[in-house]
């Protein structure tokens, strides 16, 4: 038997990579004699562009840029020089996972960290920017990243914004251009179809989840209309709000307005850029899984897009998560996971034993023994 284990992050717990080590490792205890090949997957989230990289081969640049609230960070990207494409992830310095509880706040975070890195890309000679949306702090509609690359926003006596201040947003009256506008344009990788505006946009939807108060909604709402205005003024662009603007705070809307932007549902671009197909097509068994596979799952994310990949093959399939929503959806097998307590201080080392052992005792009980 040949499997193909291909699991998804398992958000809050196991990373991606570390959860395929983990599967493999059960496979080495109680199927020795079967063949497998190991691919951890991402459809846009947190670590897309590091996992896809890592599938890649791509050589890796760190360098010391400023995180989501202006603290120096070591940040990262990979570059293919043959393709002229770097890559890299909105969360790896502008992301909500490295900020604590009380650092959490729209009105002050921004993206211009991940501007600065766009910028070493270019000066490297990138011409592309796929750029992974998932796991953002900001609310700040790109204007971080474009600061990095050369715009300004000014108050209203025409005075530059510093960044990192608070209510930047509100106190933006103009933008400038650069005079050389950067030779860019970007692939935006999401794993969300949400617009910006609306009930279900960017603001009410992900704005709690990134330090919004209910009670803030609807006046940064406004002000985001105001910018969304004003760069619809400023740019040579036709520019409305689409699906996938709602993704990382507007990131791919600001950057809409001056660049050529190609909005991406991550899984899909992910399963092309390593084959998918073809590992799938030597595999007898595929085997995902996620924190928790549930209704949402299936609008792009990356265990339910795998699984239809596998289906068109007739390979049989494998999820690994909690709930039992799997079934419903088409799997063959199901491996549930038990329900964690995500107050526990060894949540981590608890999640990774849930998960060898579970796999394990399937492999054993259940598939071994058909």
């Amino acid at each position: 038997m040949r499997f193909l284990i291909a699991p998804n992050a398992f958000k809050g717990t196991i990373d991606a990579d570390q959860a395929a080590k983990i599967i493999g490792q059960a496979m080495v205890e109680q199927c020795p004699a079967a063949k497998w090949e190991e691919c951890p997957i991402a459809d846009g989230g947190d670590g897309t562009c590091d996992l896809l990289a890592a599938q890649l081969h791509l050589q890796k640049h760190a360098i010391h840029v400023l995180n989501a609230i202006g603290k120096p960070t070591l940040g990262h990207f990979f570059l293919n020089e043959s393709q002229s494409t770097a890559y890299l992830d909105v969360s790896t310095v502008s992301g909500v996972k490295a900020l604590k509880p009380h650092e959490k706040n729209p009105h002050l975070t921004s993206t211009y960290g991940t501007g600065e890195l766009i910028q070493h890309a270019a000066d490297l000679g990138a011409k592309q920017i796929v750029l992974g949306l998932g796991g953002s702090a900001t609310v700040d509609m790109g204007t971080g990243i474009l600061r990095a690359l050369g715009f300004l926003f000014l108050d209203k006596k025409g005075r530059e914004i510093s960044q990192f201040s608070p209510s930047f947003l509100p106190k933006i009256a103009h933008i400038q251009r650069p005079v050389r506008l950067p030779d860019l344009k970007f692939v935006c990788l999401c794993d969300v179809r949400n617009t910006f505006f609306g009930e279900n946009g960017a603001i009410p939807v992900f704005g709690p989840q990134k330090g919004l108060q209910p009670e803030d909604l609807p006046a940064y709402e406004s002000e985001a209309r105001r910018l969304f205005e004003l760069l619809q003024k400023k740019s040579p662009f036709s520019l409305t709000d689409r699906p996938g603007f709602g993704a990382a705070g507007g990131i791919a809307m600001g950057l809409s307005a001056f660049f050529p932007v190609d909005i991406k549902e991550g899984a899909s671009f992910f399963f092309e850029q390593v084959e998918m197909e073809e590992k799938i097509r030597k595999a007898d068994y595929v085997i995902t899984g996620e924190g928790r596979f549930d209704s949402q799952s299936s609008g792009g994310k990356g265990s339910y897009e795998l699984l239809q990949l596998a289906k068109k093959q007739g390979k049989k399939t494998i999820l690994v998560s909690s709930g039992d929503e799997g079934k419903e959806s088409g799997f063959d097998y199901l491996i549930q996971l038990p329900d964690l307590e995500f107050n526990s201080p060894q949540l981590k080392q608890e999640a990774e034993l849930h998960l060898f052992k579970a796999v394990g005792h399937f492999l054993k009980e259940e598939l071994m023994g058909e």
